[in-house]
């Protein structure tokens, strides 16, 4: 299925608002968005409970319903605003949703996404959503007749859903966008990591950030037990390292995060600046994309992390904009007092052959918490 016949029916459903946040199965889809000539007025989104009150916002303007894609993790974002608002025995907003299936049953997938895949239709029954679930085995003639039934339910002011299975779309040409940015991110967890002090131990955010973190700690250390990787639930790893902090006065707790994860629950700063937790250190590694799941920027370009968390009330923060600055990390760390935040702008360069944890989640789990004890 070429994803451009997707948006040009999208399109001829008089829809003209797509947004949403990226996913790695709806690559070709979110590629295609991009590059499309068509009239669609496309929005990259923090995060999916966002999209749906765009939408929302989009519908009241227009009277026309927008698209909202996701990955399936990203259902839990959208519930509130879709079920205390968009339902029909609320203010009846339509919306079409393309939904990204990762851990679909019996398809082997990343842990975070086990649960999740197996959950994704039953979510859609309990949120009285209906949807048809499209392959790469879907024909023109059926993706025809599943879009005239969308659009059916859209006229009666309910939303609709199509899930979209791994492989659905043909392989086109990728989008490619550059950041500007040189430094590589890798290296600059390779030297955060190297510089620590001995007291510090590390949770990162969910994606390649977690994965190359786990290769440069087992490079530097021969383990990784001193970082918790937050395989999943994107955005909230600087509130598990607050969490840390707040019970472990005497360890520093340095959250490594992303720009499209700190993008995501944003709150989450100004929070832990009123706490004003001494042994808490913010790095956010910012690459303006999504990267982990296609590379799509994120939509909040130029956004100033440093003078955010300053503003936020972060006791100090800093962009840093060379290695050498870098390599100072884990001597700051040792002198500061939190909370501290860095924010560091790197290339998008993550290498084709970057491993994964060989170890399942509860075994991170466990050793990180037998190495902060």
């Amino acid at each position: 299925m070429k994803a451009f016949r997707l948006l040009e029916q999208l399109e001829q459903m008089g829809i003209t608002t797509i947004t949403g946040v990226p996913d790695s199965t709806l690559k070709q889809f979110c590629d295609g968005i991009q590059t499309y000539k068509g009239n669609l007025r496309h929005y990259v989104t923090v995060n999916e409970g966002a999209a749906v009150g765009m939408a929302i916002g989009s519908y009241l303007a227009t009277s026309r319903p927008a698209c909202v894609y996701m990955q399936n993790s990203g259902i839990g974002n959208a519930v509130n605003p879709l079920a205390s608002l968009a339902n029909r025995d609320v203010y009846g907003i339509p919306m079409l949703f393309i939904v990204g299936w990762r851990g679909e049953p019996g398809i082997k997938d990343e842990p975070q996404h086990v649960f999740q895949g197996k959950i994704t239709c039953e979510l859609f029954d309990t949120l009285s959503v209906p949807y048809r679930v499209i392959d790469k085995g879907t024909t023109d003639t059926e993706l025809d007749e599943i879009l005239a039934e969308a659009e059916g339910t859209l006229k009666q002011g309910d939303q609709f859903a199509v899930i979209v299975k791994k492989g659905t779309f043909d392989k086109a040409e990728s989008f490619v966008w550059e950041n500007g940015s040189s430094m590589i991110r890798e290296e600059v967890l390779g030297h955060i990591l190297q510089n620590l002090p001995g007291d510090a131990v590390v949770v990162s955010t969910t994606g390649k950030i977690s994965r190359e973190l786990y290769e440069q700690s087992e490079k530097i250390y021969g383990n990784h037990d001193n970082i918790f990787m937050t395989v999943g639930g994107m955005g909230h790893a600087s509130m598990i390292a607050l969490g840390i902090a707040e019970n472990k006065r005497d360890k520093k707790i340095v959250c490594v995060d992303g720009d499209g994860a700190a993008l995501m629950h944003m709150g989450a700063l100004p929070f832990i600046a009123s706490q004003q937790p001494e042994n808490f250190y913010h790095i956010v590694i910012n690459n303006q994309a999504h990267e982990s799941v296609g590379a799509m920027p994120t939509g909040c370009q130029g956004t100033d992390f440093a003078q955010v968390a300053r503003a936020a009330g972060y006791r100090e923060a800093k962009r840093l904009e060379t290695m050498e600055e870098v390599k100072r990390i884990g001597q700051w760390i040792g002198e500061k007092t939190g909370p501290v935040f860095w924010e560091i702008p790197v290339a998008l360069d993550a290498r084709a052959d970057l491993g994964r944890p060989k170890e399942s989640a509860r075994e991170n789990k466990e050793g990180f918490m037998r190495a902060i004890q």
